[in-house]
């Protein structure tokens, strides 16, 4: 595994070290997008980008971490990419849109999604890529 994408990312390091949850939570989702930029060049952010390169339309999706072939492969794929959004719109929205104040982020909230961050991660370091 690469040891960039594990719960010891430096971004999420700092903001650990310094006992910020918030602003760990919020890195730490964003890393999922900036992954999914690299490995495909998209540009979009959010659900757009996630819809474009990790849920199958018509075919096989192009960030796929199954071959995409059978009905379970299809809902697999798809859980992964309802998955994303999801913590994107439970972690990364609010967190980019409203203060800290009103947003409180705990360490075992931090720690449950840290754990989940990193079995997106490992599923896409198995992911085939297609241009």
């Amino acid at each position: 595994m690469d040891e960039e994408h594990v719960a010891f990312h430096p971004a999420w390091s700092l903001e650990i070290l310094a006992k910020n949850p918030f602003h760990a939570s919020l890195e730490a989702v964003k890393s999922v997008a900036d992954r999914l930029r690299q490995l495909t060049g998209q540009g979009l952010d959010g659900a757009r980008l996630v819809d474009a390169v990790l849920m199958p339309g018509h075919g096989t999706a192009r960030v796929a971490i199954n071959a995409n072939a059978t009905g379970p492969e299809l809902d697999e794929q798809k859980g992964l990419a309802n998955l994303v959004k999801g913590l994107f719109s439970m972690y990364r929205n609010p967190a980019a849109h409203e203060p800290r104040l009103h947003r409180t982020v705990t360490d075992e909230e931090l720690l449950e999604l840290l754990t989940t961050l990193s079995m997106v991660h490992r599923r896409l370091d198995s992911a085939h890529v297609s241009p």
